[in-house]
């Protein structure tokens, strides 16, 4: 498939803390190793905030996942960055190169300018990779990729649910891809990577970015019906391929596997025809009630 067709880069990025980095900027002289200050410090968040996620400043990335899409939002190819190595300035590197090599699609994330694209801007100071065209400075204020309005260089699907976060979405990917029936969060949550990482499971934290990326995309193709970019037709139509799609790479692709396994169809109402009115469910719209998480 030629670079040229890739309109769209839907990407997920999971990270985790550089325990050396941890250890001299929040216990400097303490001689603290690595793992004891990423501990003392998840503990101390844990204490304050009820969250022992640490800010994005001391992590680096660990796994970065992206699917290349057509014009048509069709899926084209999805890669795991620097498989099975996994190297933070490696990833980088491939993500930033490859944006650019593609002529520069238009990145698609969710919640990514909160997260993912400073946690990779970051990722690229530090290891001294020039992205002039990302930050475009000769170029007017409200053209460059990185404003925040600019939607045609990152379609930010949190911002586009919360009107650029003027309301809370509280449920977040995992509540968006559960309203289309895809599985949404299962056995790992974003909070277990650091330990997961701690434990050397870099290859299952790429199959869990790989998911995040698969529930992404298929957010898009609902975001992209809201807007009117894409029917209800068609966009169901391509969920329906892309299920082949992953079926087809499921013997070689464990992640492609358990998400088949999670899978479930969205309850079209649409469907449901005289049930709809007359106040009796369809069987389709019952079983995706029951099955759904409480």
């Amino acid at each position: 498939m030629a670079r040229t067709n890739t309109r769209y880069l839907v990407f997920d990025v999971e990270s985790a803390a550089d325990g050396n980095l941890v250890s001299k900027i929040r216990y400097p002289g303490e001689k603290l190793s690595p793992a004891d200050a990423v501990r003392r410090y998840r503990a101390e968040l844990l204490e304050k905030y009820e969250s022992d996620f640490i800010p994005y400043t001391f992590q680096v990335p660990v796994a970065i996942v992206a699917a290349k899409v057509s014009a048509e939002f069709e899926l084209i190819d999805l890669h795991a960055l620097d498989e099975p190595h996994y190297r933070s300035h490696v990833m980088t590197e491939h993500f930033w190169r490859g944006w650019q090599a593609y002529s520069r699609p238009t990145l698609v994330s969710f919640n990514g300018r909160s997260f993912d694209m400073p946690l990779l801007e970051l990722a690229a100071f530090r290891y001294g990779l020039g992205m002039p065209h990302w930050f475009a400075t000769e170029t007017r204020s409200f053209e460059q990729p990185r404003n925040r309005y600019n939607i045609e260089s990152h379609f930010d699907l949190h911002d586009v649910l919360t009107n650029f976060g003027a309301t809370r979405f509280t449920g977040g990917l995992n509540l968006a891809a559960t309203l289309l029936g895809k599985p949404g969060k299962t056995d790992v949550q974003g909070c277990l990577v650091q330990d997961m990482y701690d434990a050397g499971k870099l290859a299952e934290i790429s199959h869990y970015c790989r998911r995040d990326v698969l529930d992404t995309y298929f957010v898009f193709l609902r975001a992209s019906v809201l807007l009117g970019r894409l029917t209800l037709d068609k966009e169901q139509r391509i969920v329906a391929r892309t299920k082949e799609w992953l079926a087809e790479r499921a013997d070689e692709t464990p992640a492609y596997r358990s998400y088949l396994d999670d899978w479930g169809d969205w309850p079209n109402p649409w469907e449901a025809g005289d049930s709809a009115s007359s106040g009796t469910p369809s069987t389709t719209a019952t079983s995706a009630r029951r099955a759904a998480p409480r």
